[in-house]
């Protein structure tokens, strides 16, 4: 954000927000489709949060819970696993207390008839990982 004058306005951390989402964005925009349907599955969160936490307008932070997520699901290089910490880390000092430990996630196949319509289909498929993401949380809490 800048003011009139064209002077930078965001809070000395906001720039630091914004570098580490423009990487992710980055990253998914090299990855195949699917890739943001995928992490939100894994994150257990709608594709609309995969949206916001990759826009570097909004500058609402990553919960650090969620980094390892997105380094597993997302495939990170060693170099933009690098960038990412760098500048999570200016952002956020001390939020990442073990950056390195991984998430662990498995991908589970069904099969499930073609609706005949792409929207109905995409619909459908949106439903499967809402419920799968719900039967996880709920695994985790109770075991």
């Amino acid at each position: 954000m800048t003011d009139e004058a064209g002077e930078d306005t965001r809070a000395p951390g906001d720039s630091n927000v914004a570098d580490y989402k423009a990487i992710l964005r980055r990253v998914l925009d090299n990855r195949p489709s699917g890739t943001r349907l995928k992490l939100a599955a894994a994150l257990g969160k709608n594709r609309s949060f995969v949206t916001q936490i990759t826009n570097p307008a909004y500058l609402v932070p990553i919960p650090a819970k969620h980094v390892a997520i997105i380094f597993e699901v997302c495939h990170l290089s060693g170099a933009e696993r690098a960038a990412f910490l760098q500048a999570y880390g200016r952002a956020h000092p001390g939020r990442l207390r073990a950056p390195h430990r991984e998430a662990h996630t498995r991908t589970v196949s069904v099969t499930v008839p073609d609706l005949g319509d792409d929207k109905k289909n995409r619909a459908l498929e949106q439903l499967i990982v809402d419920f799968a993401a719900q039967l996880a949380r709920y695994a985790e809490s109770v075991g």
